[in-house]
């Protein structure tokens, strides 16, 4: 770790402004030599990180978990990317668009661990799994399996396929605070019967940041012959993993959230030997049956956007990707740490440090949530969200890598603070 002395002399290198590429370089190189754990609450290293970020100083952001807003390197490449579609028309999209976002799926497929050929960007997590909910081959009393703490646009999508196609769809319930993962497990597999076709399952449950025993659930829902589908939309570069060692059939994800790429991608993975068993969202030309590139077509969209794809990669792995989540581990385990023994305080969070990252959720006994966002932001200025369903009633608290101590100790305080009512 570097003093203050020796930091007032570096940190001069970003200027006034935001750091260009080859100074941020340049401070990261200075701590390649520190590990990632170490360097977690190094406040030094993190704040000319922070530098790179434009921020609204009236308030703390503590709601990423929604979008995590693009640090400016990735902002001015994206504007570029925009200025050169725009200079060159119909002409870049009539000759190289498709190569441009092939090559990018290419690179997210690395980042992930999977093969290309299984993955293609989308517009978003929604449009992923709902991909895959309504082109699945449905047949009336087919069954589905789905937790009410699943996210809700995915939830709808099954009811509508079950008005459709008369689909019974069986809701369990995960509990915020589980005993082992068996009991997860379980949970699941007591869902299960010889009519159960697909299971949904958050990777990381966007309400609480619970992280669900994933490779577990799907080694058990295959051995009942059950497909798995998992939702991934606050999982992929927040925490490290790589999709095939989850067991997986499917997986879809944001990438306007962890990876901070610009709004409006995605992508979805599908295990190789499942791609000819999903009708495409919207026709597309002929293809062969096992080809994803079939369930890709969406029709002229803002191909600038995937562009920057490849840009929020290059941060994401400068920053390191070891970096990031024992950054975003030790944020959550800094203010939750510290508020989940005061008695009118509920973490709706497990406290493992396994079964969680940079999100919790926190509440106050007697105050509706909806009343205790509006209280942090008003009185203690800060953004969060209210959460009230499903077993959960709280405030998702979400920071990111910029987020520093003292605006934990700001949220800390609120949370001794405000009383039961």
């Amino acid at each position: 770790m570097m003093d203050k002395r020796t930091f007032i002399k570096n940190i001069s290198i970003f200027g006034a402004g935001f750091p260009v590429i080859n100074q941020l370089d340049k401070w990261i190189a200075r701590y390649e030599k520190i590990n990632s754990e170490q360097l977690a609450g190094d406040e030094i290293f993190w704040e000319g990180i922070r530098k790179g970020f434009k921020l609204k100083s009236d308030y703390i952001n503590l709601e990423n978990g929604y979008y995590c807003f693009l640090p400016q390197e990735t902002l001015e490449n994206f504007i570029q990317h925009i200025r050169d579609v725009n200079y060159q028309g119909s002409y870049y999209m009539r000759t190289v668009q498709w190569d441009n976002k092939k090559a990018m799926a290419a690179k997210l497929a690395v980042l992930a661990g999977c093969f290309a050929e299984e993955l293609i960007i989308t517009r978003n997590a929604t449009e992923s799994l709902d991909m895959i909910i309504g082109g699945m081959d449905w047949k009336t009393g087919d069954e589905a399996v789905m937790a009410e703490q699943d996210y809700g646009s995915m939830l709808e999508m099954f009811r509508q396929i079950s008005k459709k196609y008369g689909v019974v769809n069986k809701i369990i319930s995960v509990p915020n605070h589980p005993s082992s993962d068996e009991e997860i497990v379980n949970i699941y597999a007591n869902a299960i019967t010889p009519k159960t076709k697909l299971m949904m399952v958050s990777h990381m449950v966007n309400i609480t940041g619970h992280i669900l025993p994933v490779r577990k659930i799907c080694d058990m829902a295959h051995s009942k012959g059950v497909q798995v589908m998992v939702d991934g939309a606050h999982a992929f570069a927040h925490f490290r993993f790589s999709i095939p060692d989850l067991h997986c059939d499917y997986y879809g994800t944001s990438l306007h959230k962890w990876l901070s790429v610009p709004l409006g991608a995605g992508f979805l993975y599908v295990k190789k030997e499942n791609i000819s068993k999903v009708w495409p969202l919207f026709a597309e030309g002929e293809r062969k049956e096992d080809d994803i590139s079939r369930l890709n077509h969406i029709g002229t969209h803002p191909v600038h956007t995937d562009l920057a794809i490849a840009n929020a990669i290059d941060y994401y792995q400068k920053i390191g990707e070891d970096r990031k989540e024992a950054r975003l581990r030790y944020l959550q385990h800094y203010w939750s740490d510290k508020v989940r023994s005061i008695p009118h305080v509920i973490v709706n969070t497990p406290a493992d440090p396994e079964r969680s990252c940079g999100i919790a959720n926190v509440g106050i006994r007697g105050m509706k949530p909806a009343d205790l966002a509006d209280t942090l932001f008003k009185k203690y200025k800060i953004y969060t969200v209210a959460i009230d369903y499903a077993g959960v009633q709280g405030c998702r608290i979400s920071p990111n890598i910029y987020t520093t101590p003292k605006e934990l100790d700001q949220l800390v305080k609120a949370l001794n603070e405000l009383k039961p009512v």
